[in-house]
């Protein structure tokens, strides 16, 4: 057994984290989960590179509450960690910013911004102790003839490290629950921050069990068979994730009630983006159908980093008039804990906001030019969308000129190089400059307009 001090010069740097991380205190089950997946990855890598002795087997990420003794545990059958890891890995490098994070946060009030704190100064794992008066690791390396490491920390800078017995590789953290942070031991809430946080991770969560129900036989004779069943909470290979060929219309119109499940109408059409350079993006936007006069929904487009959820307020990150579409972005190249300001700042959030930019474009023209019947049909129910960027975005404006239309009143659709082309012989003023009525309202201003068509 070994008992030692976190490598950090200031002992009061758990009450900072508990006090300006508290706002933010639910990402501590993200954080933990992000890391199993982490783990689980890894071991995935080494299998597939031979470098290796252990069998994958089930890489299962497991979730478990315990009511009586007040805990909360994080499991995984990941690479897992030697005692010396664990001295490295969560006394040393896990705390290697905790001396600037004292230094600049310790003066500061409650608006700091504990998303951010985490990201910045790499304390993922210590966000438990926002919740937690003990947290306990109990981890089984992948590498043969190692021991099993017991490290117990009880939210301050002294730590103990044994070594123990562990059955199965991977990692367990047990996290001893707060009495002011009780409701973390609530199935709903836990289940809540799954389907959050964790909905689409690669690697499978399980959340205790589900009865699934089948009829076997026929008629008076058929019986119900019930079976339970781990229950797993998330999806891990998305649509998103999967090449554009591989998807039929149906898989991604699936995809969207699942991200959706309250919406009754279909999307009008989806976006796929898919780039590896110079930056990494992929995702799918939905155009809805927007009628007038609706309530105009905005923050349905869900950020992800690597299939981590990040925010759904995108806000200053997305030109405004994207903000009207629904759908996944993710990027590996999008900082995961970092707060919305950080964001917009970011040199290459703003890199990917202008592509979106320009392939929701390209899509566009694209629809335009294979159907423009179809494209017109649809036309009432976008040309919101579309109208917003050209008013809103000097560049959308130029490329959108090729396909937003204009309808006239006898119902037919132009692009405006299309109507000057029809109607410059036609109508100009006394200087010879081209003139271009128009009516807001084709009911309301049915005099004025017989009087134009005379």
């Amino acid at each position: 057994m070994s008992t030692g001090k976190i490598n950090v010069t200031a002992d009061n740097i758990f009450p900072i984290i508990k006090k300006f991380l508290y706002s933010d205190h639910e990402i501590f089950l993200r954080e933990l989960i992000s890391n199993a997946t982490d783990a689980s990855l890894k071991l995935k890598t080494l299998a597939r590179l031979g470098e290796t002795q252990s069998e994958l087997g089930d890489l299962q990420i497991e979730v478990k509450v315990d009511k009586e003794n007040k805990t909360l545990t994080v499991s995984d059958r990941g690479i897992g960690m030697t005692t010396e890891e664990v001295e490295k890995y969560i006394n040393q490098l896990a705390f290697s910013g905790a001396e600037e994070f004292v230094q600049k946060y310790q003066d500061k009030g409650d608006g700091a911004n504990g998303a951010g704190i985490i990201g910045h100064f790499g304390l993922g794992f210590y966000s438990s102790f926002m919740v937690a008066g003990k947290v306990e690791i109990i981890s089984q390396s992948h590498k043969e003839g190692t021991k099993a490491a017991h490290w117990t920390c009880e939210g301050n800078p002294e730590f103990t490290l044994t070594e123990t017995e562990k059955a199965d590789r991977g990692t367990d953290i047990i996290l001893h629950i707060n009495e002011d942070s009780l409701d973390y031991l609530e199935d709903h809430k836990i289940r809540e921050l799954l389907n959050k946080y964790c909905k689409f991770l690669p690697i499978p969560i399980k959340f205790g069990t589900k009865e699934l129900t089948e009829k076997e036989g026929e008629g008076e004779d058929a019986k119900e068979i019930k079976t339970t069943v781990d229950d797993i909470i998330n999806t891990p290979d998305p649509a998103w994730t999967k090449k554009p060929a591989d998807l039929k219309d149906e898989d991604y119109k699936d995809f969207y009630r699942q991200l959706y499940p309250a919406t009754f109408e279909e999307p009008l059409f989806h976006i796929h983006l898919n780039v590896d350079y110079p930056f990494d993006l992929t995702g799918i936007l939905f155009f809805p159908k927007i009628k007038p006069n609706m309530d105009l929904q905005k923050n349905k487009i869900q950020l992800y980093q690597n299939q981590v959820f990040v925010t759904d307020n995108l806000e200053g990150i997305v030109p405004d008039f994207l903000m009207l579409l629904h759908g996944v972005i993710d990027s590996k190249d999008i900082p995961l804990n970092v707060s919305r300001s950080y964001l917009q700042s970011d040199g290459a959030v703003k890199k990917i906001s202008s592509h979106i930019s320009k392939k929701v474009s390209d899509k566009l023209q694209s629809l335009f030019k294979a159907d423009r019947e179809d494209f017109q049909t649809k036309w009432d129910d976008i040309k919101m969308i579309i109208e917003y960027g050209m008013l809103s975005d000097e560049k959308f404006f130029e490329r959108a000129q090729k396909f937003a239309l204009y309808k006239s009143v006898n119902d037919t659709y132009s692009t405006f190089e299309e109507y000057k082309e029809k109607i410059k012989n036609l109508q100009t003023d006394k200087d010879g400059n081209l003139v271009v009525l128009y009516a807001a309202n084709k009911e309301g201003q049915h005099s004025f307009i017989k009087r134009a068509e005379s």
